[in-house]
């Protein structure tokens, strides 16, 4: 009988395993982290002019605006404010009425008003900008957090952190540097980077396997930054096609809207890379588990079998959330009977091809590199567990 109880154990890692971990990774993760603090936002990125002021309030009582045409197009809510310089107040505030828009204020409802500093009058300096979705997002949110923890326990808790991590990172490194003019492409990289390597050594321990899931993740996450960059120049796309760009470039003039378009593909792949990678490296150090006398080539071989289903349902995955998201522009193209050479030379649909296409061929790379890195090193190991069985 061999003794596997030391699968984990990463004292007898394959020792290629540790000098890859030590002349490539760690000199990447620490390139990273010395680009992040040399990129990282001085100052306020907020612009003044662009600056609106909010407040809360609850509708306590709505009816038609006065005036037969004003009541067609509109109501008056009756609001009580519950935040902002005049809480506890009480105005009135001109809302869409049930014909105008598709979720219509009501009463009891909690509504998001916007405040003009310089309108003479309480009545005048509130308007209405959308509902108060807060509580039913942060219900979400806590079912979330709820599922995770008991299903995962202090793994899922961990992941949690990781997950606060990322938004932390996204809110105050990538869009400020970003927005200050750093190289959008380089910011996500970097950003990404880092996000992943907390990610992966706070959810998963920082070991061996862990290390072999965030190299190939960050081979693979290289070839889909230059699969992006190639493709993006190569199909012609200007990024003036993506939600919000025009927006962004009229605040920000000098944004580089085609960097923004790759950056947001290497973003978006990420959590697909993550969840490809750490599957892989899984996959191999349970199979050296199973049978520790298997060598290099069957791990790989077995490996990649099971690499083969998960990439098939993955990628198909990945190209329907980019093409959910263009599902609108789609439907419209459909009404309008266009031929599809026309639909797809549209840049708003060639840039989710190409989102679709990039990210899955980083995540197609993702498989065979971690799976042969993880085989480097539980291959030589599983030798090691059996010839000390048959020394005993």
């Amino acid at each position: 009988m061999v003794d596997t109880s030391v699968v984990n154990d990463d004292a007898i890692v394959a020792r290629r395993v540790r000098i890859v971990v030590a002349a490539v990774l760690i000199p990447l993760l620490v390139a990273a982290v010395v680009g992040m603090i040399v990129m990282w936002p001085g100052g306020d990125v907020k612009v003044a002019s662009y600056q609106t002021a909010a407040a809360r309030g609850e509708v306590t009582a709505i009816e038609p605006c006065p005036g037969k045409q004003q009541a067609q197009q509109c109501n008056e809510a009756t609001v009580k404010l519950t935040s902002g310089p005049d809480k506890g107040k009480t105005v009135p505030i001109q809302v869409p009425n049930a014909s105008r828009t598709p979720i219509p204020a009501k009463v009891g409802q909690t509504v998001v008003l916007g405040i003009n500093d310089d309108a003479k009058t309480l009545a005048e300096r509130y308007s209405y900008v959308d509902h108060d979705r807060t509580g039913s997002l942060l219900l979400l949110a806590g079912t979330f957090a709820v599922a995770v923890v008991a299903l995962s326990r202090w793994r899922g808790f961990a992941a949690l952190i990781a997950l606060a991590v990322t938004a932390v990172m996204l809110t105050q490194f990538i869009l400020p540097a970003i927005l200050h003019g750093e190289n959008a492409l380089l910011v996500a990289v970097v950003g990404g980077t880092v996000i992943m390597a907390i990610a992966l050594f706070l959810t998963h321990g920082i070991n061996a396997e862990s290390s072999i899931a965030l190299s190939g993740t960050v081979a693979a996450l290289g070839l889909t930054v230059l699969l992006g960059w190639f493709f993006t120049k190569f199909c012609q796309l200007s990024g003036m096609a993506s939600e919000g760009a025009t927006g962004a470039q009229s605040m920000v003039p000098d944004i580089d809207l085609t960097g923004l378009l790759v950056a947001g593909m290497v973003i978006g792949a990420l959590g697909v890379l993550d969840d490809v990678t750490v599957t892989q490296a899984a996959a191999v150090w349970e199979l050296s588990a199973a049978n520790p006398s298997a060598n290099r080539r069957e791990l790989v071989a077995a490996g990649l079998r099971i690499g083969r289903t998960h990439v098939a349902s993955v990628v198909n995955t990945l190209v329907l959330a980019y093409a959910g998201a263009a599902l609108p522009i789609l439907l419209v193209f459909a009404i309008q009977g266009l031929p599809a050479r026309v639909v797809l030379s549209q840049e708003s649909v060639a840039m989710e091809v190409v989102r679709g296409l990039v990210g899955s061929l980083g995540i197609i790379a993702a498989v065979p590199l971690t799976t042969a890195l993880a085989a480097m090193a539980v291959a030589d190991r599983s030798r090691e567990l059996v010839a000390d069985a048959e020394r005993l």
